[in-house]
């Protein structure tokens, strides 16, 4: 599945409509697992005009890896 969010917007407007779009999801299509997820982002200067975010070496940020949500150590103990 797919979702594409149009137009330029703030990072707090594209997680809202991100997150509106997977309770639909949720809700609709009853789908209650992924086994992976990518978001692609094409960051901007808020004109329209592309801008590369860079490391602190002033490398290009083309990447993010994450491993899911933060996992509290209670989520670990079943009871």
């Amino acid at each position: 599945m797919q979702i594409k969010v149009k137009g330029e917007f703030t990072l707090r407007q594209i997680r809202a409509a991100l997150v509106e779009q997977l309770l639909l999801i949720e809700d609709k299509y009853a789908v209650r697992y992924s086994l992976d997820a990518t978001l692609y982002i094409r960051p901007t200067n808020g004109y329209g005009d592309d801008v590369a975010p860079r490391h602190a070496n002033g490398e290009i940020v083309e990447k993010i890896y994450c491993d899911g949500p933060y996992r509290s150590a209670a989520d670990m103990y079943q009871i």
